[in-house]
């Protein structure tokens, strides 16, 4: 999605990111092999045609092994809280979770200083998160359309279209499609205070083993 508020920050962050991917000697293709964003994505955020949020930076940064904090050198006096940015439904680009099949794309928020990043997800129908993850800040799923089940710390919740859970995403969680086609699911996201902690939901909580216990919600009655 492009920030249409701050075009200048976006073709320097774009251009840092193109710089250390070529010191490394990377092509657009091995970095998104690496940070599991696609290569359309990358090629567009070089050329500042595209704004990417925290998490996609945080991503690219671990790949590139750079420091956040460098993209943004000379930038904070510029204002990187987003005032104004429209999505449309043109802006169709889907990153893949290359471990999971997932797909998604932010649809709102991410700037430095935003709050909130949100989230259009789509759930493939026979694919699903191994790991439980864990991040700092609150999280908000509404599910637009199908049928997912969200496992929070040892609860499991059936969710259906119009569903919605609200956690607290300290506690490991993952969710996954339970229903007979894809699950097209909103996520809102709250920023963590500390913009150098990994922020992203998939990244793994250690040593989580606990089976949740299923609990059926509005959506429909549990399937396990």
């Amino acid at each position: 999605m492009q920030n249409e508020a701050f075009p200048a920050i976006n073709e320097t962050i774009g251009a840092r990111v193109g710089a250390a991917r070529k010191e490394l000697g990377l092509t657009l293709s091995q970095l998104s092999a690496q940070c599991l964003l696609s290569e359309s994505f990358l090629s567009r955020l070089e050329r500042g045609q595209a704004s990417a949020s925290i998490a996609n930076l945080l991503q690219i940064c671990a790949a590139l092994q750079f420091d956040i904090s460098e993209l943004f050198v000379g930038l904070q006096g510029n204002g990187l809280k987003t005032r104004i940015a429209v999505h449309r439904e043109s802006d169709r680009d889907l990153a893949v979770v290359e471990t999971t099949g997932y797909r998604w794309r932010c649809v709102g928020g991410g700037n430095l200083q935003d709050d909130m990043e949100v989230f259009y997800l789509v759930f493939p129908k026979d694919e699903r998160m191994e790991s439980f993850v864990s991040h700092p800040g609150q999280e908000h799923c509404f599910v637009i359309s199908g049928e997912v089940i969200f496992e929070v710390a040892d609860e499991s919740h059936h969710l259906g279209a119009g569903d919605g859970i609200y956690i607290d995403s300290v506690l490991p969680h993952r969710a996954r499609n339970c229903g007979a086609s894809e699950a097209h699911v909103l996520m809102t996201v709250s920023a963590s205070n500390n913009t150098q902690a990994a922020f992203d939901w998939w990244r793994p909580a250690q040593g989580v083993t606990k089976q949740p216990v299923l609990r059926a919600g509005k959506g429909g009655n549990a399937d396990e």
